[in-house]
């Protein structure tokens, strides 16, 4: 497959500015393949202090729009256009924020671009994705850390991946906390999806992907888990080749 994807666990580290950390990565990756301008998919943004729903979407691209443009890419949101899988057919690279995974997947199925951005994105189109925005890019978004706020008719998503994503992924269970910790919610994930490798992929990380190479980049080793194994760890640099394969 000629895919070209950055898949970000998270858009902000503790005590950083917005986007502050992958902002190098992201740099890069569009240098790399020429992007001069994206299109938005905003609908995760779901801002309690917006008086509507269209307004978050409207704060979300600015606030998005004004760090791309000082790397010298235009950005413009889905949400203005009036026929969205036509937007996508045109983009030259698509570009998913984060934010709740159930009204971004919602808004994705019921606009029809879920699988006009697969299609496009499945002939080389650049994507980049944080945290929901790397969800969306897996088979499904069954290992999503979000609460199901809206009903999507599908978990379905762009199966760019073979894999799945748990972003924002931790070890250590809360203080005082007496529910499952994310490991034990994965193991329940692979309990019933046998196949299905999941990739917890703590903060401050990424994957790096080109057709059939995916690179973890960040400061954090990457957490494997296949169902009846034992959770493997991956530091930066090493082979991870075998999570492409079918």
């Amino acid at each position: 497959m000629h895919r070209t994807l950055l898949l970000i666990s998270n858009s902000t580290n503790s005590g950083e500015e917005y986007l502050g950390w992958p902002r190098p990565y992201i740099d890069s990756f569009f240098k790399k393949f020429s992007v001069r301008s994206v299109l938005f998919i905003p609908y995760a943004g779901v801002n309690l202090n917006q008086e509507s729903i269209l307004r978050s979407y409207d704060v979300y691209e600015e606030r998005v729009r004004g760090i791309f443009a000082g790397l010298g890419v235009e950005l413009v949101s889905v949400h203005h256009s009036t026929d969205p899988c036509l937007a996508v057919k045109k983009a030259e690279c698509i570009v998913i924020g984060g934010g709740n995974t159930f009204h971004l997947v919602k808004m994705m199925h019921e606009t029809g671009i879920m699988h006009a951005i697969k299609a496009q994105v499945r002939q080389g189109i650049p994507y980049i994705g944080w945290s929901a925005g790397a969800n969306v890019a897996c088979p499904s978004m069954k290992t999503t850390n979000d609460m199901p706020i809206a009903e999507p008719s599908s978990f379905n998503c762009l199966d760019l991946i073979p894999f799945q994503i748990n972003p924002h992924y931790l070890d250590a269970n809360p203080l005082g906390h007496a529910g499952e910790t994310r490991e034990q919610r994965i193991l329940e994930f692979l309990a019933v999806n046998r196949d299905m490798k999941v990739a917890g992929l703590r903060e401050g990380c990424l994957f790096w992907i080109e057709g059939e190479r995916i690179e973890l980049k960040g400061n954090k080793p990457l957490r494997v888990f296949s169902y009846g194994q034992a959770p493997m760890e991956y530091e930066e640099n090493a082979p991870l080749d075998f999570l492409l394969k079918e």
